[in-house]
């Protein structure tokens, strides 16, 4: 079995971003088992961390053009696609990324100093294999004339038609199996382009402040201006490159078949939480059968989702820290205006529905309760609340702690005395009351 990878020491780069110009430091450090990509912003109070996951990506909405960008509230981090591509291409399952600004830096423009720093770092191997995601159902997706389809497949295969109205831009073919080194060699320094009658525009917006002709290829009409292209091809390849990036935030390496006609940033995203709908789906299909979480494990919303049958916006629990199997856990939920109950509870003064705390310390106690493996492949139905006391309002950007501790869990049914804290100071409680009955 492959096994999951990560850096084996800490190190550093800087330069500026594509889109702001900001200077920014990067410093990447070895992270454990099962911790995923991590970005910290170490330039903002209490350096708050984004996970690379389908829940953070920003927004289409809210997203800027021609970048792929994640979000926790006001949060974000921007234009990470060409460090997720040398990720993936690497096999890096986990590690730290810390940055003291909002958007990585361009560098050259592709993902080929991302690797040489990575590759300098050392990779090492951990003990845990790692976990793909094998497409089940296709998947079609289109929009404004392009369109990208994801098909089973047990390889990891992306074929690319790129076809514009401009002589460099003209109907291209490529279809590339990515195996161990296939990245690197024939994706990987592959640059970002834009047409030179895009470019003034884009800066008009406010985006391309930090490129030039060194790390952007700009298309003229009669070629490439003030550079050479690395490959015959190479527009081709970074937009192969962009889409092996942006895939990477499904949280586990895929194997599918990903046919993609003129796919960006948007489509991409779109395609990655698809995948996870479909990820999830399967997922809760089989809760609890292969997973035994040990004695005081750490458990991410992953993990979390493996042992109840919650998804986003219903799961109210980000992680795990504490978890003493069948007698007592502590959950801790993060709470943003991202959150979907602050938007229409209080407007103007959102506070988060007492009902929904008493279901978070429902859902911690439903972690405790299932977690054992006597009760691997069961639910654990809320039946009743009593002695309900609600003692503070929770507003976004509180850090909501949820303790629960067994009262008397028995082979059927289950109750478990459960508070919540902020800052340390109650806000809630309530005795909460289960049936555990068999999911099949």
């Amino acid at each position: 079995m492959e096994k999951q990878k990560t850096i084996a020491k800490e190190v550093s780069l800087n330069g500026i971003g594509l889109h702001t110009a900001n200077k920014v430091n990067v410093t990447f450090k070895p992270a454990d088992i099962d911790k995923g990509i991590n970005f910290v912003r170490t330039d903002l109070p209490n350096n708050p961390v984004i996970k690379a996951s389908p829940e953070y990506i920003l927004s289409q909405g809210r997203a800027p053009h021609r970048r792929t960008s994640l979000v926790l509230g006001s949060v974000e981090v921007n234009t990470i696609e060409h460090l997720m591509a040398a990720l993936a291409g690497l096999g890096i399952d986990n590690i730290n990324i810390e940055i003291d600004n909002s958007e990585l830096p361009g560098l050259d423009g592709s993902s080929l100093i991302f690797l040489e720093i990575i590759k300098r770092a050392g990779i090492k191997e951990q003990q845990k294999a790692r976990q793909y995601y094998l497409v089940k159902e296709p998947i079609f997706i289109e929009e404004d004339g392009a369109s990208i389809i994801a098909l089973p497949s047990q390889e990891f295969r992306i074929s690319y038609t790129l076809s514009y109205n401009h002589p460099l831009l003209k109907a291209q073919f490529l279809d590339i199996t990515v195996q161990a080194g296939t990245f690197e060699k024939e994706l990987g320094p592959a640059r970002t382009f834009c047409l030179e009658e895009e470019a003034s525009e884009l800066q008009r917006i406010g985006l391309g402040q930090g490129a030039n002709y060194s790390n952007t290829l700009v298309l003229g009409k009669s070629g490439v201006i003030n550079n050479e292209l690395r490959y015959p091809d190479e527009l081709i390849r970074h937009k192969i490159s962009d889409l092996f990036g942006d895939l990477y935030l499904l949280g586990s390496p895929l194997k599918g078949h990903i046919i993609a006609l003129k796919s960006g940033h948007s489509l991409n995203i779109k395609l990655v939480k698809k995948i996870n709908q479909q990820k999830q789906r399967y997922s809760l299909a089989a809760i609890g059968i292969d997973y035994h979480p040990g004695e005081g494990e750490e458990l991410d919303r992953e993990a979390i989702m493996r042992i109840l049958p919650h998804r986003p916006p219903f799961l109210f629990v980000d992680k795990i820290t504490r978890l003493e199997l069948g007698k007592s856990a502590t959950g801790i939920k993060y709470l943003t205006m991202e959150d979907d109950f602050f938007r229409g509870h209080f407007p103007g003064k959102p506070i988060m529905p007492g009902v929904l705390i008493v279901e978070a310390m429902a859902q911690v106690g439903g972690v405790m309760m299932l977690a054992p493996e006597k009760n691997r492949g069961k639910l654990a139905y809320f039946l009743a609340a009593e002695n309900v006391k609600f003692r503070k309002t929770v507003v976004p950007g509180d850090e909501l702690t949820l303790e629960v501790e067994a009262d008397k869990i028995k082979s059927k049914t289950g109750r478990v005395r459960a508070k919540a804290f902020v800052n340390g100071k109650i806000v809630a409680e309530a005795d909460l009351m289960f049936a555990l009955v068999d999911s099949r």
